[in-house]
Protein backbone atom coordinates (compact mmCIF):
# COMPACT_ATOMS: atom_id res chain seq x y z
CA UNK A 1 0.00 0.00 0.00
CA UNK A 2 2.80 2.32 0.74
CA UNK A 3 4.67 1.84 -2.87
CA UNK A 4 1.28 2.69 -4.28
CA UNK A 5 0.69 5.99 -2.69
CA UNK A 6 4.68 7.04 -3.21
CA UNK A 7 3.61 6.14 -7.21
CA UNK A 8 0.77 8.20 -7.51
CA UNK A 9 2.43 11.08 -5.53
CA UNK A 10 5.19 11.06 -8.09
CA UNK A 11 2.78 10.90 -10.76
CA UNK A 12 0.71 13.33 -9.21
CA UNK A 13 3.81 16.03 -8.68
CA UNK A 14 4.70 15.17 -12.44
CA UNK A 15 0.82 16.09 -13.77
CA UNK A 16 0.12 19.29 -11.44
CA UNK A 17 3.96 20.30 -11.88
CA UNK A 18 4.51 19.50 -15.62
CA UNK A 19 3.22 23.08 -17.20
CA UNK A 20 6.20 24.51 -14.52
CA UNK A 21 8.82 22.24 -14.94
CA UNK A 22 9.15 21.71 -19.14
CA UNK A 23 9.68 26.03 -19.27
CA UNK A 24 12.52 25.85 -16.68
CA UNK A 25 14.35 22.88 -18.50
CA UNK A 26 14.31 25.29 -21.46
CA UNK A 27 15.87 28.14 -19.55
CA UNK A 28 18.54 25.60 -18.61
CA UNK A 29 19.70 24.12 -21.65
CA UNK A 30 19.65 27.39 -23.68
CA UNK A 31 21.69 29.38 -20.78
CA UNK A 32 18.89 31.49 -19.69
CA UNK A 33 18.37 32.46 -16.24
CA UNK A 34 15.24 30.12 -14.67
CA UNK A 35 11.47 31.85 -14.47
CA UNK A 36 11.02 33.23 -11.39
CA UNK A 37 7.48 34.15 -12.45
CA UNK A 38 4.95 35.14 -9.61
CA UNK A 39 2.32 32.91 -10.76
CA UNK A 40 4.36 29.93 -11.21
CA UNK A 41 5.28 30.11 -7.56
CA UNK A 42 2.18 30.48 -6.85
CA UNK A 43 1.08 27.57 -8.56
CA UNK A 44 4.21 25.45 -7.39
CA UNK A 45 2.75 26.44 -4.00
CA UNK A 46 -1.14 25.27 -4.56
CA UNK A 47 0.40 21.98 -6.10
CA UNK A 48 2.66 21.19 -3.27
CA UNK A 49 -0.31 22.20 -0.54
CA UNK A 50 -2.53 19.37 -2.37
CA UNK A 51 -0.06 16.70 -2.90
CA UNK A 52 0.11 17.42 1.14
CA UNK A 53 -4.00 17.32 1.19
CA UNK A 54 -3.74 13.23 -0.66
CA UNK A 55 -0.86 12.24 1.80
CA UNK A 56 -3.15 13.10 4.98
CA UNK A 57 -3.55 10.57 7.49
CA UNK A 58 -6.34 8.55 9.04
CA UNK A 59 -7.70 9.73 12.85
CA UNK A 60 -7.00 6.38 13.75
CA UNK A 61 -4.43 3.52 13.49
CA UNK A 62 -4.89 0.56 11.60
CA UNK A 63 -4.42 -3.29 13.06
CA UNK A 64 -5.31 -6.34 11.68
CA UNK A 65 -7.50 -8.95 13.13
CA UNK A 66 -6.07 -12.34 12.97
CA UNK A 67 -9.61 -13.52 12.25
CA UNK A 68 -8.79 -12.24 9.05
CA UNK A 69 -6.70 -15.11 7.99
CA UNK A 70 -8.33 -17.76 9.13
CA UNK A 71 -8.76 -20.11 6.12
CA UNK A 72 -4.62 -19.97 6.03
CA UNK A 73 -4.54 -20.44 9.73
CA UNK A 74 -6.91 -23.27 10.12
CA UNK A 75 -5.28 -24.56 7.12
CA UNK A 76 -2.26 -24.69 8.62
CA UNK A 77 -0.70 -22.69 5.78
CA UNK A 78 0.15 -19.36 7.99
CA UNK A 79 1.24 -20.50 11.96
CA UNK A 80 0.32 -18.13 14.61
CA UNK A 81 3.74 -17.51 15.16
CA UNK A 82 4.25 -15.84 11.75
CA UNK A 83 1.08 -14.04 12.10
CA UNK A 84 2.54 -10.60 13.69
CA UNK A 85 5.41 -11.01 10.80
CA UNK A 86 3.01 -11.40 7.86
CA UNK A 87 0.57 -8.41 9.00
CA UNK A 88 4.16 -6.23 8.89
CA UNK A 89 5.50 -7.56 5.91
CA UNK A 90 2.87 -8.29 3.77
CA UNK A 91 0.16 -5.60 4.15
CA UNK A 92 2.01 -2.80 6.11
CA UNK A 93 0.30 -2.82 9.41
CA UNK A 94 1.59 -2.86 12.84
CA UNK A 95 -0.75 -3.46 15.26
CA UNK A 96 -2.15 -7.33 15.83
CA UNK A 97 -5.46 -8.60 17.17
CA UNK A 98 -5.18 -12.20 17.97
CA UNK A 99 -7.64 -14.76 18.67
CA UNK A 100 -7.15 -17.54 20.78
CA UNK A 101 -8.47 -20.30 19.37
CA UNK A 102 -5.12 -20.23 17.03
CA UNK A 103 -3.16 -20.74 20.63
CA UNK A 104 -5.52 -22.31 22.71
CA UNK A 105 -3.57 -24.43 24.66
CA UNK A 106 -0.38 -21.90 25.17
CA UNK A 107 -2.29 -19.35 27.46
CA UNK A 108 -0.26 -20.19 30.28
CA UNK A 109 2.88 -21.20 28.57
CA UNK A 110 5.31 -18.46 28.76
CA UNK A 111 7.98 -19.82 26.91
CA UNK A 112 5.50 -19.76 23.75
CA UNK A 113 3.88 -16.35 24.92
CA UNK A 114 7.56 -14.87 25.00
CA UNK A 115 8.17 -16.06 21.56
CA UNK A 116 5.34 -14.04 20.48
CA UNK A 117 6.32 -10.91 22.32
CA UNK A 118 9.95 -11.12 21.35
CA UNK A 119 8.15 -11.74 17.44
CA UNK A 120 6.42 -8.71 17.47
CA UNK A 121 9.29 -6.55 19.58
CA UNK A 122 11.58 -7.26 17.06
CA UNK A 123 9.00 -6.31 13.98
CA UNK A 124 7.99 -3.25 16.22
CA UNK A 125 4.38 -4.45 15.87
CA UNK A 126 1.98 -3.40 18.86
CA UNK A 127 -0.20 -6.55 20.51
CA UNK A 128 -3.48 -4.40 20.53
CA UNK A 129 -5.59 -7.49 22.21
CA UNK A 130 -6.69 -10.92 22.16
CA UNK A 131 -10.13 -12.22 21.24
CA UNK A 132 -11.54 -14.63 23.45
CA UNK A 133 -14.01 -17.70 22.58
CA UNK A 134 -15.07 -20.85 23.97
CA UNK A 135 -14.10 -20.13 27.32
CA UNK A 136 -18.27 -20.17 28.80
CA UNK A 137 -20.60 -17.88 28.66
CA UNK A 138 -20.35 -14.69 30.81
CA UNK A 139 -24.38 -13.99 30.20
CA UNK A 140 -24.96 -17.90 31.70
CA UNK A 141 -28.14 -17.39 33.79
CA UNK A 142 -26.90 -20.57 36.16
CA UNK A 143 -24.55 -18.85 38.58
CA UNK A 144 -22.08 -22.00 38.79
CA UNK A 145 -22.19 -21.68 34.86
CA UNK A 146 -21.12 -18.49 34.33
CA UNK A 147 -18.72 -18.30 37.50
CA UNK A 148 -16.86 -20.94 35.34
CA UNK A 149 -16.62 -18.68 32.07
CA UNK A 150 -15.47 -16.37 34.45
CA UNK A 151 -12.70 -18.56 35.89
CA UNK A 152 -11.99 -19.45 32.35
CA UNK A 153 -10.90 -16.04 31.44
CA UNK A 154 -8.54 -15.69 33.52
CA UNK A 155 -5.84 -17.18 32.36
CA UNK A 156 -6.32 -14.74 29.07
CA UNK A 157 -6.24 -11.56 30.68
CA UNK A 158 -2.98 -12.74 32.28
CA UNK A 159 -2.03 -13.91 28.92
CA UNK A 160 -2.84 -10.35 27.57
CA UNK A 161 -1.02 -8.60 30.17
CA UNK A 162 2.15 -10.81 29.42
CA UNK A 163 2.02 -9.85 25.86
CA UNK A 164 0.80 -5.85 26.24
CA UNK A 165 -1.99 -6.02 24.86
CA UNK A 166 -4.43 -3.62 26.27
CA UNK A 167 -7.62 -5.90 26.72
CA UNK A 168 -9.56 -8.92 25.82
CA UNK A 169 -12.48 -9.39 23.90
CA UNK A 170 -15.61 -11.15 25.02
CA UNK A 171 -19.14 -12.42 24.70
CA UNK A 172 -22.12 -11.90 26.63
CA UNK A 173 -23.98 -14.75 25.76
CA UNK A 174 -26.60 -16.71 27.93
CA UNK A 175 -29.87 -18.11 27.67
CA UNK A 176 -33.35 -16.40 28.61
CA UNK A 177 -35.09 -13.79 27.91
CA UNK A 178 -33.26 -10.23 27.54
CA UNK A 179 -33.56 -8.85 30.85
CA UNK A 180 -32.32 -12.58 32.44
CA UNK A 181 -29.41 -12.61 30.45
CA UNK A 182 -28.77 -8.57 30.65
CA UNK A 183 -28.89 -8.89 34.58
CA UNK A 184 -26.33 -12.16 34.09
CA UNK A 185 -23.94 -10.45 31.90
CA UNK A 186 -23.57 -7.74 34.17
CA UNK A 187 -22.58 -9.97 36.97
CA UNK A 188 -20.54 -11.76 34.81
CA UNK A 189 -18.56 -8.60 33.02
CA UNK A 190 -18.35 -7.37 36.40
CA UNK A 191 -16.46 -9.56 38.54
CA UNK A 192 -14.24 -10.68 35.24
CA UNK A 193 -13.25 -6.92 35.28
CA UNK A 194 -12.78 -6.49 38.75
CA UNK A 195 -9.78 -9.46 38.25
CA UNK A 196 -8.52 -7.83 34.74
CA UNK A 197 -8.13 -4.07 36.78
CA UNK A 198 -5.44 -5.11 38.65
CA UNK A 199 -3.45 -6.00 35.60
CA UNK A 200 -4.98 -2.67 33.87
CA UNK A 201 -6.33 -4.67 31.41
CA UNK A 202 -9.62 -4.08 29.78
CA UNK A 203 -12.61 -6.15 29.54
CA UNK A 204 -14.62 -5.39 26.00
CA UNK A 205 -17.59 -6.36 24.30
CA UNK A 206 -18.46 -7.26 20.41
CA UNK A 207 -21.64 -7.24 19.37
CA UNK A 208 -21.63 -10.94 18.38
CA UNK A 209 -25.11 -12.31 17.92
CA UNK A 210 -28.15 -12.37 19.69
CA UNK A 211 -28.92 -9.95 22.08
CA UNK A 212 -25.00 -8.34 22.37
CA UNK A 213 -26.23 -7.40 18.51
CA UNK A 214 -28.62 -4.95 19.98
CA UNK A 215 -26.69 -1.48 20.95
CA UNK A 216 -29.36 -0.30 23.40
CA UNK A 217 -29.58 -3.92 25.32
CA UNK A 218 -25.52 -3.19 25.25
CA UNK A 219 -24.84 -0.21 25.94
CA UNK A 220 -27.40 -0.25 29.11
CA UNK A 221 -25.46 -3.60 30.38
CA UNK A 222 -21.95 -0.88 30.15
CA UNK A 223 -24.05 1.61 31.73
CA UNK A 224 -24.69 -0.67 34.44
CA UNK A 225 -21.33 -2.15 35.06
CA UNK A 226 -20.10 1.05 35.09
CA UNK A 227 -16.03 0.37 35.39
CA UNK A 228 -13.20 2.52 33.55
CA UNK A 229 -11.97 -1.12 32.07
CA UNK A 230 -14.74 -2.66 30.96
CA UNK A 231 -16.49 -1.56 27.71
CA UNK A 232 -17.32 -2.53 24.17
CA UNK A 233 -15.47 -3.55 20.37
CA UNK A 234 -18.34 -2.27 18.20
CA UNK A 235 -18.26 -4.25 15.01
CA UNK A 236 -19.63 -2.37 12.05
CA UNK A 237 -20.73 -6.16 10.83
CA UNK A 238 -22.25 -7.98 13.82
CA UNK A 239 -26.08 -6.96 14.05
CA UNK A 240 -28.06 -9.83 13.16
CA UNK A 241 -30.42 -10.50 16.04
CA UNK A 242 -32.12 -13.83 14.61
CA UNK A 243 -31.09 -16.28 12.09
CA UNK A 244 -32.61 -19.00 9.98
CA UNK A 245 -30.51 -21.32 8.49
CA UNK A 246 -27.74 -19.11 7.21
CA UNK A 247 -29.53 -15.96 6.13
CA UNK A 248 -30.34 -13.34 9.05
CA UNK A 249 -33.64 -13.22 9.72
CA UNK A 250 -33.61 -9.95 11.87
CA UNK A 251 -30.65 -7.73 11.70
CA UNK A 252 -30.08 -4.44 14.03
CA UNK A 253 -29.26 -0.88 12.16
CA UNK A 254 -25.51 -1.05 12.00
CA UNK A 255 -25.50 2.42 12.15
CA UNK A 256 -27.28 3.10 15.24
CA UNK A 257 -25.92 0.51 17.26
CA UNK A 258 -22.51 1.60 16.06
CA UNK A 259 -23.09 5.01 18.08
CA UNK A 260 -24.84 3.55 20.61
CA UNK A 261 -21.36 1.38 21.86
CA UNK A 262 -19.21 3.88 20.18
CA UNK A 263 -19.06 6.06 23.96
CA UNK A 264 -17.82 3.04 25.92
CA UNK A 265 -15.53 1.47 23.01
CA UNK A 266 -11.84 0.56 23.39
CA UNK A 267 -11.58 -0.95 20.02
CA UNK A 268 -13.39 -0.97 16.46
CA UNK A 269 -13.64 -3.62 14.15
CA UNK A 270 -13.98 -3.16 10.15
CA UNK A 271 -15.90 -5.97 9.29
CA UNK A 272 -15.71 -6.48 5.68
CA UNK A 273 -17.35 -8.44 3.04
CA UNK A 274 -17.85 -7.37 -0.62
CA UNK A 275 -16.51 -4.48 -2.69
CA UNK A 276 -18.16 -2.90 -5.56
CA UNK A 277 -15.79 -1.18 -8.35
CA UNK A 278 -14.88 1.51 -6.47
CA UNK A 279 -13.40 -0.03 -3.62
CA UNK A 280 -16.41 0.65 -1.21
CA UNK A 281 -18.02 -1.92 0.45
CA UNK A 282 -21.33 -2.91 -0.72
CA UNK A 283 -23.44 -3.68 2.07
CA UNK A 284 -21.92 -0.84 4.50
CA UNK A 285 -21.71 2.74 3.98
CA UNK A 286 -18.06 3.09 5.58
CA UNK A 287 -17.84 6.79 5.85
CA UNK A 288 -20.99 6.67 7.67
CA UNK A 289 -20.09 4.24 10.19
CA UNK A 290 -16.41 6.63 10.40
CA UNK A 291 -17.72 9.40 11.12
CA UNK A 292 -19.64 7.73 13.61
CA UNK A 293 -16.40 6.87 15.67
CA UNK A 294 -14.77 10.16 14.37
CA UNK A 295 -17.74 12.29 16.25
CA UNK A 296 -17.04 9.84 19.13
CA UNK A 297 -13.09 11.29 19.37
CA UNK A 298 -11.77 7.77 19.26
CA UNK A 299 -8.31 7.45 17.81
CA UNK A 300 -7.03 3.83 18.57
CA UNK A 301 -6.75 1.36 16.35
CA UNK A 302 -9.78 0.15 13.80
CA UNK A 303 -8.75 -3.40 13.09
CA UNK A 304 -9.43 -4.80 9.74
CA UNK A 305 -11.47 -8.26 9.98
CA UNK A 306 -12.30 -9.67 5.85
CA UNK A 307 -14.60 -12.23 6.23
CA UNK A 308 -15.50 -11.96 2.56
CA UNK A 309 -15.17 -14.92 -0.02
CA UNK A 310 -14.92 -13.10 -3.60
CA UNK A 311 -11.69 -12.14 -2.75
CA UNK A 312 -8.78 -14.23 -1.62
CA UNK A 313 -7.91 -13.38 2.50
CA UNK A 314 -4.70 -11.47 1.82
CA UNK A 315 -6.80 -9.63 -1.33
CA UNK A 316 -9.99 -8.73 0.95
CA UNK A 317 -7.35 -7.18 4.16
CA UNK A 318 -5.66 -5.14 1.36
CA UNK A 319 -8.96 -3.88 -0.15
CA UNK A 320 -10.48 -2.96 3.29
CA UNK A 321 -7.22 -0.81 4.61
CA UNK A 322 -7.13 0.76 1.36
CA UNK A 323 -11.18 1.81 1.76
CA UNK A 324 -9.97 2.63 5.69
CA UNK A 325 -7.01 4.88 4.80
CA UNK A 326 -9.18 6.53 2.47
CA UNK A 327 -12.17 7.35 4.08
CA UNK A 328 -9.79 8.19 7.13
CA UNK A 329 -7.81 10.56 5.90
CA UNK A 330 -11.27 12.22 4.18
CA UNK A 331 -12.81 12.38 7.64
CA UNK A 332 -9.18 13.26 9.11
Amino acid sequence: MKNDRRLFLRQFAGYTGSALIIPSLFYACSGGEQSTNTEEVKADSTAQQTTEAVVKSPFFKISLAQWSLHKMLFDKKLDNLDFAAKAKNDFDIDGVEYVNQFFKDKAKDKTYLGEMLKRTGDLGVTNVLIMIDGEGNLGATDAKERMKAIENHYQWVEAAKFLGCHSIRVNAYGKGTAEEVSKSAIDGLGKLSEFAAKMDIGIIVENHGSYSSDGTWLSNVMKTVNKPNCGTLPDFGNFCLEREKDACAKEYDRYKGVAEMMPYAKGVSAKSNVFDAEGNEKNMDYRKLLQIVKDASYTGFIGIEYEGSELSEEEGIRATKKLLEKVGAELA
